[in-house]
């Protein structure tokens, strides 16, 4: 089990005060984020569960699976929800130098926005915007300083999350993933699940049951721009 809290800590909120935990908002509202898609089944399946409760969401993309799943892609985009950049191949930032890890989140970048035309996905820009291309997670919340300010300086938004689900771990059952979501999150929060294989029993159980729990509370779910 992990020593990571399903909450993050004011803290930690504190020592990197300038990356986005939560969002303030006078509004009863939760955001939902989705990271290392697209991933064909899974991420379907979400954007069809999102919709079932009229729900907005921000999609943390691999760049590589964006290359290789152009259709999913475009239907997250057609539904209206924001899309964030997740490196090319989920890089650990601690571990990679600031060069190579700039280089993988700029090559990303430019793979979702060429999908973001008329013949690619059927969207105009006049129909709908692509909110804020430029929103970024960390694979494995890992950042180094300096890469953070590399970042910020291109004008990047740096997301990271108020509330960790741990769908991907293999040693908390669904009903406790989701239990730990709803307990611990409250107005403004910003809720990590992952749209892949690997967590896809934990979150295409947790899921529902968030958004159902929070729908009859009066919150409404949308993305971050």
């Amino acid at each position: 089990m992990s020593l990571i809290p399903t909450k993050t800590p004011l803290a930690v909120k504190k020592l990197f005060p300038n990356y986005t935990w939560n969002l303030s908002t006078a509004k009863k509202t939760i955001y939902l984020t989705f990271d290392d898609g697209p991933t064909p089944e899974i991420t379907n399946w979400t954007l069809s569960v999102l919709k079932q409760y009229h729900a907005k969401a921000t999609f943390f993309c691999i760049g590589d699976n964006a290359e290789k799943h152009p259709e999913v892609f475009k239907t997250i985009l057609k539904d209206g929800h924001t899309i964030g950049n997740h490196t090319h191949n989920h890089l650990n930032g601690w571990k990679t130098k600031t060069k190579e890890y700039l280089r993988s989140i700029e090559k990303t970048h430019a793979v979702l926005q060429s999908y973001f035309s008329k013949h690619e996905t059927g969207v105009r820009l006049n129909d709908q915007e692509w909110h804020n291309p430029l929103l970024f997670r960390p694979p494995y919340g890992r950042i180094k300083p300096k890469q953070g300010r590399r970042l910020r300086a291109l004008g990047y938004k740096i997301i990271m999350w108020d509330i960790l689900s741990f769908d991907w771990d293999a040693s908390v059952s669904p009903e406790t993933c989701a239990k730990r979501v709803i307990n611990k999150t409250s107005n403004g929060s910003i809720i990590v699940f992952h749209d892949s294989k690997k967590a896809s029993k934990n979150m295409m159980y947790a899921l529902p049951k968030v958004l159902d729990y929070f729908s009859k509370r009066g919150y409404s779910f949308e993305s971050i721009k």
